[in-house]
């Protein structure tokens, strides 16, 4: 009997083939943001609680300055009006990591009853590698949805191509492997499973089906609040479709519609729900998300947030660039999807230009577009589409390869740069000096550095975490003359 299951293609084992070799660089820690994210996991698993005084007094350097005074006491402004801690960070990220936590907690106390002596704190190091993992793998389902997406319109080539120029050349790698305990990786993989159901269920959708959606969305947005962009495309959807039905006078369509999209918002409000308890118990109030930050709607950062030096997504990481000239090119390929895609960049945009905080502090790159790494891997993959159909020539293949591995190059530099505190990790960046260090310093400190990362990586951490805290505090010392 012949086999029902579709055998791997050569571009999906080499994809898999790639992540399982670059899972030695995944980093396993908490520090910055991850802090809030992961607390959210470990308290509820061991505390049974949101109490996260034991996370913020084991925090990184960096990260307890601001909430931990010299003698280990948490400021009195990090207690809320509930009297819990100010976590304003989203608990998306510590349900997809709870199964796999919970696992391993399970694991540790039977081990312990052995005799092991792990401690069981969600500190030790089987939670914090799981975590780092898990969330690798969150990153690269993310890029495998993507491939899969975009060789539907494209092919394979195209597909395979823009899923390692997105994977390596933007600033996913940095919040795959390098902080792990972010949400971003997590936020691409919840967007790129809504983006494919959306998609295999467009303009043929069950009751059932707009249930699943929303409930799909409703985890996206549990991981990141900003991924409320993408409902516009099930919000573009319904509009056409209203129109149509009307246009033609059809009363069950306009029905069977609003009961979808009725459905859909019930699925949403009931899995983003534990977002809203947990405002509540946090702040007192199910709207309270706990972000002090201003947001300027009438004058968005638009060029600022794309080109700035001040980690600018398109000018950090210029593989973007082909992406969303992709994204227009797509035209040909699908009108629909193409306006929709454009759509939701330029309302991410918008957003993030609106947001006081658009450079996403201590960031690498912008990485609040890390989220819509889906739509760039499609867009790549349409660039280089018509790239060989404007060159009608057999080295297009050639040449998409060199572009995308000189771009992956640059990307890899400039991680480099920021991660050992060559560049700021906060604040714009000198472009001359970035190019002569990517050119004269790079080269000669890599080897080392990359020796120590994956021999000796603790003391490395703990040397990058030391020079970070020199520069935010020098910065801070700047911001108060």
């Amino acid at each position: 009997m012949e086999s029902s299951v579709r055998k791997l293609t050569r571009y999906e084992k080499i994809l898999i083939l790639l992540f399982l070799l670059t899972l030695p660089i995944v980093n396993p820690w908490v520090r910055g943001d991850g802090v809030g994210y992961y607390a959210f996991a470990r308290a509820l698993l061991v505390e049974h609680r949101l109490d996260f005084r034991a996370d913020w007094l084991n925090a990184n350097t960096s990260f307890r300055m601001s909430r931990v005074d010299p003698q280990g006491n948490i400021y009195a402004e990090q207690i809320t009006s509930t009297g819990h801690l100010d976590n304003h960070f989203a608990i998306g990220p510590a349900i997809l990591w709870a199964p796999f936590l919970i696992a391993v907690h399970a694991a540790v106390l039977i081990a312990d009853a052995l005799g092991a002596r792990i401690p069981a704190d969600g500190f030790s190091r089987p939670y914090v590698i799981t975590m780092a993992v898990v969330t690798a793998a969150y990153g690269f389902g993310a890029i495998w949805i993507a491939f899969r997406l975009a060789r539907k319109y494209v092919a394979e080539r195209w597909a395979f191509i823009a899923a390692l120029g997105v994977w390596f050349g933007s600033s996913l790698p940095v919040y795959m492997y390098f902080n792990p305990s972010w949400s971003h990786a997590q936020s691409a993989f919840t967007v790129a499973v809504f983006l494919w159901y959306w998609i295999r269920t467009l303009g043929r959708r069950s009751t059932l089906e707009w249930l699943i959606l929303g409930a799909i969305a409703g985890l996206m947005m549990d991981v990141y609040y900003i991924n409320v962009a993408v409902l516009l495309l099930p919000a573009a959807e319904s509009l056409i479709a209203y129109y149509s039905a009307m246009k033609e006078n059809q009363t069950s369509r306009i029905g069977m519609t609003l009961l979808g999209n009725t459905i859909f918002a019930l699925a949403l409000f009931l899995v983003f729900l534990p977002t809203l308890v947990v405002k509540k118990v946090i702040y007192g109030s199910f709207f309270d998300f706990g972000y002090r930050v201003s947001w300027y709607w009438s004058s968005p950062a638009f060029l600022k947030v794309a080109f700035s030096s001040d980690h600018g997504f398109l000018s950090w990481t210029p593989v973007l660039f082909l992406a969303v000239a992709g994204l227009l090119l797509f035209y040909h390929r699908s009108r629909a999807l193409a306006a929709a895609f454009v759509g939701v960049l330029l309302l991410y945009l918008y957003l993030i230009g609106c947001y006081s905080d658009w450079d996403g502090l201590a960031s690498y790159g912008n990485r609040f577009f890390v989220s819509l790494t889906p739509i760039f891997v499609i867009g790549l993959a349409a660039f280089f589409d018509w790239l060989e159909s404007a060159m009608q020539e057999r080295r297009t293949a050639w040449t998409a390869g060199m572009a995308t591995g000189a771009l992956v190059t640059l990307n890899f530099g400039l991680i480099f740069q920021w991660g050992v505190h060559l560049i700021p990790a906060r604040g714009p960046i000198s472009w001359r000096k970035a190019a002569y260090n990517q050119v004269v310093v790079v080269p000669a400190m890599a080897t080392s550095i990359v020796k120590d990362y994956l021999t000796g990586r603790s003391q490395l951490m703990k040397h990058i975490e030391e020079d970070d805290v020199r520069q935010l505090k020098s910065r801070q010392s700047k911001d108060t003359r």
